[in-house]
């Protein structure tokens, strides 16, 4: 799917999940391509021509939401679904993207570092176990959350400690987890993560 997608223009970065598993070893599933354009306002018609590409390999695909800055397509891959996420981003970089080889194409990857920044950005719009699983890998590897915390602030002018503190503590884990299966140790060492790094976030947050 990103070949078939790469050769698009402006340029997309590939971020998320995604990101995490094909290009930074993160041992996790996704079927979910989250493809940015930054330094756009508007998606412009880079929907329409992803559509005439993966249409034109053959692949069914439908688009499930449209607007000026997202869309989401849906992709059948022989026996899997594969959602292409769309996404202007307006907001810089908080660090620049690795171009990396996938076959005749070259792409752009977000950092590890930018991944946690986002990833920290996401909790106060959405609350997936899955945002906490790649959190707790970024941090468990190396990540720097002093840092990903200014950098996210400096994206997202409604983010700050107090508020992804607030985020985090509003997150029930427990009934999001199990409903699509997770295994009871999981959901309890999740749980347990998710409370540590809220206080790691408030004493960070005071002066």
């Amino acid at each position: 799917m990103l070949t078939l997608l790469a050769p698009l223009r402006p340029r997309w970065t590939l971020t998320g999940g995604a990101a995490l598993v094909g290009f930074h070893q993160h041992q996790r599933t996704t079927r979910d391509l989250d493809l940015f354009v930054h330094g756009a306002s508007t998606l412009g018609r880079l929907p329409d021509e992803a559509l005439a590409a993966i249409r034109h390999s053959g692949l069914p695909v439908e688009t499930m939401q449209r607007s000026d800055t997202f869309a989401r397509l849906r992709v059948q891959c022989d026996a899997e679904t594969v959602l292409v996420d769309l996404v202007a981003e307006p907001v810089p970089h908080a660090e620049p993207p690795h171009e990396t080889a996938l076959g005749e194409h070259r792409i752009l990857v977000d950092t590890r570092h930018e991944i946690l920044v986002n990833k920290l950005g996401t909790l106060l719009h959405r609350r997936e176990p899955r945002d906490l699983e790649d959190l707790r890998l970024l941090l468990a590897t190396g990540g720097d959350l002093r840092r990903a915390l200014v950098d996210a602030a400096q994206k997202d002018g409604g983010f700050s400690p107090l508020t992804v503190g607030w985020a985090l503590a509003g997150f029930d884990v427990r009934p999001r987890a199990l409903a699509i299966g997770m295994p009871e140790a999981r959901v309890q060492a999740l749980e347990a993560f998710r409370s540590a790094l809220a206080a790691e976030i408030a004493a960070l947050a005071r002066p």
